[in-house]
């Protein structure tokens, strides 16, 4: 067991406006089993990478631990290669047999080492990774948002095998997860840093306990500052009023009235100034009480009414790529209809951004193209004339300025930035080229594309990978307020719960229907 001590911490990349962190002071312990948390762009992957001695910084991060971080970066080269050929290179001087011991933990076969990694799923190329990082002795782990792109099966297994251990810093924003697997929490504030015993759920009620009580504070303290300057004003008048007095008076007839006009006027002054100087303390103290109160703006959307209440219906529809011995899936039947937020579930690999993409297809041929000859089965029927606003998984066209993105989607650029501020991204972030944001400020340059779009539908393919836990909750409010129809492919276990009218398995054989309250299958 060992001490992380950070002193004094500055750190600002090369060309910022501002600094990501200035004088931070705190400290944590090696044995902790430690969630990250904080908005997109505060710095949580910063402060990993200062750990592993990546960037210069001034202060001091004082310890005697060594490091190991997740994802490990896997060459192009090493993709067509079997992991148990370069794990050496991820983890120096790892030792197979304790690799094959952890992916017993995470249920995988010794097997999968010897496999292309590339032929891997992303559940299985995580689950390997973790495998690796954890077969070492007395590192403090570094784990780096490791259910992206996970579907609800692996991570159910990565919350159970991390739920085990201890010795990490977990950066995740997935709520369900975080509770799960920690013990202690680190949260970059707005304003501050605070370490916390406990899990999210445990932390995010003392802070809403606090933000009453600093809000309460706050009245108050506005309330003392209104009675103070009502008094100001009040003996300012007075002694003005009295210096008044003086003028007219010949000072060699009446030079003991003036001499107490003056007298009196000069402790009304001195009453003021003290008045002012309590008025400054207080403000004073005022200050940075609501400074780390997380205020989110209400979002808004614009869905459009279709004159048919339903929008999309599969009956016993399947897909399979041409070649390939089994269907993606089969025996799909459910609906889409006005008001109602459908969430496609299933394993990575069953097929439902492909189901995405072939309604896509079916709504605008022209969009989302496949490469590969698709056959279907059963019926797939979308309304007419249905206006669609999608958010694809992938972000890796988000290039240029925003003012270009903009002008290429036909957005309006100042409601755009607008709908990005109240996400809470910063002003400064819309000079820089979209290439240099964050992946939570990538998905949410699509999220307020999408917001600003007006559709019949909303169909999102993973939105919230890498978005923060507050705009999070913040989307979640948005949608169960302005209830749109919604076509969702997402694994937060919370906010399906909050935010689904239904969801639907995909798999082979019938698909399973669940609505709120009940499952019968989707016949």
């Amino acid at each position: 067991m060992a001490r992380i001590g950070v002193n004094n911490l500055t750190f600002y990349y090369e060309g910022s406006f501002d600094n990501i962190f200035e004088n931070v002071s705190f400290s944590i312990d090696t044995d902790w089993k430690l969630g990250f948390v904080g908005r997109n762009g505060k710095g949580k992957t910063t402060f990993l990478n200062l750990l592993l001695g990546k960037y210069e910084y001034k202060g001091s991060i004082s310890t005697n631990a060594a490091f190991d971080y997740f994802p490990y970066q896997i060459k192009e080269e090493d993709m067509e290669r079997p992991a148990a050929e370069f794990v050496d290179e991820l983890k120096a001087g790892v030792e197979q047999w304790r690799i094959f011991c952890e992916l017993d933990k995470l249920g995988l076969d010794s097997g999968i080492l010897y496999r292309p990694f590339a032929t891997l799923s992303f559940g299985e190329r995580a689950k390997v990774m973790l495998a690796v990082l954890f077969s070492g002795e007395n590192d403090f782990l570094l784990i780096d948002e490791p259910t992206n792109h996970l579907d609800r099966e692996s991570r159910e297994t990565v919350k159970k095998y991390l739920a085990g251990k201890k010795g990490f810093i977990l950066v995740s924003h997935d709520r369900d997860f975080l509770d799960a697997c920690i013990d202690h929490v680190l949260v970059l504030n707005r304003h501050s840093i605070e370490v916390q015993t406990g899990n999210f759920s445990s932390w995010w009620e003392n802070k809403n306990r606090k933000d009453v009580f600093a809000r309460m504070e706050n009245e108050k303290h506005r309330k003392e500052i209104a009675k103070l300057r009502k008094a100001s004003d009040r003996s300012r008048q007075w002694a003005e009023k009295n210096e008044d007095t003086k003028i007219g008076y010949d000072p060699l007839d009446d030079h003991a009235n003036r001499a107490y006009i003056g007298s009196k006027t000069k402790k009304m002054q001195s009453r003021v100034s003290q008045i002012e100087s309590r008025m400054e303390k207080e403000i004073q103290e005022k200050e940075g009480l609501l400074v780390d109160i997380e205020n989110p703006v209400d979002l808004k959307i614009k869905p459009l009414e279709h004159f048919k209440k339903k929008l999309l219906s599969a009956d016993k529809y399947g897909l399979q790529y041409a070649g390939a011995e089994k269907p993606l899936f089969e025996g799909v039947s459910f609906e889409v209809c006005q008001g109602e937020r459908v969430f496609l579930n299933g394993a990575n690999g069953c097929g439902k951004s492909s189901l995405i993409k072939a309604i896509l297809r079916k709504i605008d041929g022209e969009r989302e193209k496949s490469g590969f000859e698709v056959m279907e089965s059963g019926s797939l029927q979308t309304a007419s004339g249905l206006k669609v606003s999608y958010i694809n998984q992938d972000t890796s066209f988000l290039r240029g300025s925003v003012q270009d993105f903009c002008r290429k989607k036909d957005l309006d650029e100042s409601l755009f930035c607008a709908i990005l501020r109240q996400l809470d991204m910063e002003r400064v972030q819309f000079v820089k080229n979209m290439e240099d944001y964050s992946e939570g400020q990538k998905k949410k340059v699509l999220i307020a594309a999408s917001l600003l779009n007006p559709a019949h539908l909303y169909i999102w393919d993973e939105p919230l990978n890498y978005i923060d836990v507050f705009s999070r909750m913040q989307i979640e409010k948005l949608l169960m307020e302005y209830k749109p129809a919604m076509l969702v492919v997402e694994h937060d276990v919370r906010f399906r719960e909050q935010v689904a009218t239904k969801t639907v398995e995909l798999g082979i054989g019938d698909c399973q229907v669940g609505r709120k309250g009940g499952i019968m299958t989707g016949r």
